[in-house]
């Protein structure tokens, strides 16, 4: 082989490691009361970590889903047809629970436990957690009508993965999606124009074209339409209890920007079978609560995106050398490093926080308050930040970032998707405001959790101060939304990182994030800062 074959100074591909190796998740999962659970976020960790799981991921979104409307002699099917590594990487989701098992788990710590394996699995491959994620929030809903809960929740929990057209009640396990999104637009859905007409026998027909359906291939779909008593939630499953196809049909897949191993469809309801979910007139407050739980698989996903930009960051840079160096050593890029670092576990420690609060809220109005306002904020925020921080991430490897087998262009095309779904950044802003108003015990909720953290770090102190100033003067409020928001959401990351995380990190987070001594891009932490210290903190043990 001619010398310059020869291959120096590159970097060994991340494989072989634990992904659950991360100090802040596992600190965290142990706080809010789920230790329990860490062999099987061990587990689940090196699983995602291995060689071959990280060839599923690749596979599946170098080979995205295929629509097939009929079959070789024209009868309608509507199927969609994936690589079959996604069905193995359903399968290791929903044998883990990682879709609904916090449901039918008594334990504490149930939703902190599967939230903590989400965040781990995810990182390996995320189109595949939308249907997951989709389950997970479809059972709250489904309890707004008892008899169908009583049917269908068993089966949505079932810790199996049955792929194909069956009776759902002749399945052992299921899956659920959900239909809300028209031509005429995503956020206001009481503009939906969707059909409901009464059929008789409990159930509804429902006529209409969604513009946007994600897992299209779901067992069971929650969707709105307009009934004669108004806007109202329906079941739809994809076979009826006879074993007919319900008439679901499939118009074409959507080419995405990112999230290519998860089909995503325009579907047309022609005189679909449904069953009403809660009360007519009521579809939007009684889905509200399955959006509301992919909003916090919105901020996991967010973090672990975060956490998987920044570890093979980290990676690289210790890897490579560049002028008599490595990268890491390199002052500019240990803050860089750092500062992409900080960001992650503020966010890491802020997604465990709404899990803890999940597990709670039932019992604990004071917890439901907070998770109602912290999570709207919350999303804004981790869900915005996460393509700046992938940019950077990318970055850090160079050219090398740039190139597909690296997994970073993936990572990159993926990280706008939480910021849009289940709300982009004005609603959840206004979702926010919404909540101020309707639910002042929420801000009182979220103040007291920041007053935990008084007199700790005079930093946040005095930016604690200057929220609740903002807060007493509510004048010209939507127009602020965004800036409010913001505030918000770092003077909780700092709250929770003064009193839980690491000292070096919650220094550099109350330094740049609340002092104001930091740029406009990642990298420009202030001097001080003990970027050793917190570098240590994302090395992987290989």
């Amino acid at each position: 082989m001619p010398a310059t074959h020869d291959v120096t100074n590159q970097v060994p591909q991340l494989t072989g490691h634990d992904v659950a190796d991360d100090p802040t998740l596992l600190a965290a999962l142990s706080r809010e009361g789920a230790d329990w659970a860490a062999d099987e976020v061990h587990e689940l960790g090196a699983l995602a970590g291995s060689e071959p799981v990280q060839e599923w991921g690749r596979l599946v979104n170098e080979n995205p889903p295929v629509l097939r409307t009929h079959d070789r002699v024209g009868h309608r099917i509507d199927e969609v047809d994936f690589h079959t590594h996604w069905h193995d990487l359903m399968d290791v989701a929903v044998s883990r629970g990682l879709h609904a098992a916090p449901w039918q788990d008594s334990r504490p710590g149930a939703h902190v436990a599967r939230a903590a394996k989400f965040y781990v699995w995810s990182q390996n491959e995320a189109g595949h957690t939308c249907p997951i994620s989709m389950t997970y929030s479809a059972v709250p809903t489904l309890r707004h009508s008892p008899q169908l809960a009583d049917v269908y929740e068993p089966l949505l929990a079932a810790r199996r993965y049955d792929y194909g057209l069956r009776v759902p009640t002749g399945k052992r396990g299921l899956i659920a999606g959900m239909s809300m999104t028209e031509k005429q637009g995503g956020s206001d859905v009481r503009a939906n124009t969707t059909t409901a007409t009464p059929a008789g026998g409990g159930t509804y027909t429902l006529t209409g074209h969604k513009w946007f359906t994600s897992a299209p291939m779901s067992d069971v779909f929650l969707t709105l339409a307009q009934a004669p008593g108004g806007l109202s939630c329906f079941l739809l499953p994809r076979v009826l209890p006879d074993g007919s196809r319900n008439t679901i049909h499939l118009q074409r897949l959507k080419d995405k920007l990112g999230n290519k191993s998860n089909a995503s469809a325009e579907i047309e309801y022609d005189g679909a079978v449904g069953w009403l979910v809660g009360e007519e007139g009521r579809g939007v407050r009684t889905i509200i609560e399955m959006v509301s739980n992919t909003r916090l698989d919105c901020v996991i996903g967010g973090a672990a995106g975060m956490r998987y930009g920044t570890v093979r960051a980290a990676h690289h840079a210790r890897h490579r050398s560049t002028f008599g160096a490595r990268l890491a050593e390199h002052p500019a890029m240990a803050n860089v490093l750092a500062d992409l670092a900080v960001e992650s576990e503020a966010a890491t420690l802020v997604a465990m926080r709404l899990a803890g609060a999940s597990d709670r809220a039932a019992a604990d109005d004071g917890e439901a308050a907070f998770r109602r306002l912290a999570l709207a904020v919350t999303k804004y925020w981790v869900c915005k930040r996460a393509p700046a921080h992938a940019a950077e991430a990318l970055e850090c490897l160079g050219g090398n970032g740039y190139v597909e087998e690296s997994g970073m262009p993936r990572l990159f095309r993926e990280s706008p998707l939480s910021s849009i779904w289940e709300g982009s950044g004005n609603v959840a802003a206004l979702d926010t405001l919404r909540a101020m108003a309707k639910q002042p015990d929420s801000v009182e909720a979220l103040i007291s959790e920041l007053d935990a953290a008084s007199g700790v770090d005079g930093r946040l102190d005095e930016a604690v101060a200057g929220v609740r100033k903002e807060l007493a003067d509510l004048s010209d409020v939507e127009y602020r939304a965004r800036r409010l928001v913001e505030r918000l959401a770092l003077v909780l990351q700092g709250s929770l990182l003064v009193r839980h995380g690491d000292e070096a990190v919650a220094d550099a987070f109350c330094a740049s994030r609340l002092a104001g001594d930091w740029g406009a891009a990642f990298g420009t932490l202030p001097t001080g800062v003990d970027t050793n210290r917190i570098l240590n903190r994302i090395t992987p043990t290989e």
